[in-house]
């Protein structure tokens, strides 16, 4: 269901859910529907901006005209797919982790049936980034995740989530990510290419190392050694 209980907002009601799932979402960032509803009700120049970008490009022109979801139905065939492909990273991303693409919220605070399917868009391709650029889903991985997607979509829930990561780290944590994935997150956000007008499911039986190249997106890199002891200890490593 992309939008089924949409719900019409004024700027005050807006801004009422915008704060409260704000806040709610510092204190559990477990909460996937607070994130949303916060994206949603801060996000709507920017989302409409993505509609615009979309329709320049033949793969989003072709994503807005046949709205694909990335749901078990239509990606389920990915765990088919040989080893090397993105396809099969995807799948062993999602396997490894018991998570299931039928997961996300459904879209609720967006005006439009357009704009609320590229606000789900963006919600539904969030794990092939995280196979793409090879981060884990712990809480340095995800905060790394979200400076690229600022720097894609220029959300500003994005951009409240990597300051809401960093307020959580304790200082040797805050120190690797400002020092390492933080500048990392910031060149490749910047070199690969426009991530919402790739239509991915196209692109599924392809070599993972190939579309990588061809979207230009540089893997995250190791920490460095000295720092993956203190990392592993806090819960901040994971092994894709």
């Amino acid at each position: 269901m992309i939008g089924g209980g949409r719900v019409r907002l004024n700027r005050w009601q807006q801004a009422a859910v915008a704060v409260g799932s704000a806040v709610g979402a510092l204190l559990d960032p477990r909460r996937a529907d607070l994130i949303a509803a916060l994206g949603e009700t801060t996000g709507k120049p920017a989302f409409e901006r993505l509609v615009q970008r979309m329709k320049t490009s033949p793969e989003g022109r072709a994503i807005l005209l046949e709205q694909p979801r990335v749901i078990s139905a239509n990606v389920g065939h990915a765990w088919d797919l040989p080893a090397n492909t993105f396809g099969a990273a995807y799948a062993k991303f999602m396997g490894s982790r018991n998570f299931s693409p039928d997961d996300r919220p459904p879209v609720r605070f967006m005006e439009t049936d357009e704009l609320a399917y590229v606000a789900m868009r963006a919600r539904e391709v969030h794990d092939f980034w995280h196979t793409l650029f090879g981060l884990p889903t712990n809480l340095m991985g995800e905060s790394a995740l979200k400076v690229i997607e600022f720097q894609q979509m220029y959300l500003p829930m994005c951009l409240m989530s990597v300051v809401g990561g960093t307020v959580r780290f304790n200082e040797k944590q805050r120190k690797l990510f400002l020092q390492h994935y933080f500048p990392w997150a910031i060149r490749a956000g910047m070199q690969c290419t426009d991530l919402m007008c790739i239509y991915y499911e196209q692109h599924f039986h392809e070599d993972l190392e190939d579309v990588r190249r061809k979207w230009g997106i540089v893997p995250a890199p190791s920490a460095p050694k000295q720092t993956q002891v203190s990392a592993a200890s806090s819960g901040l490593v994971e092994k894709l």
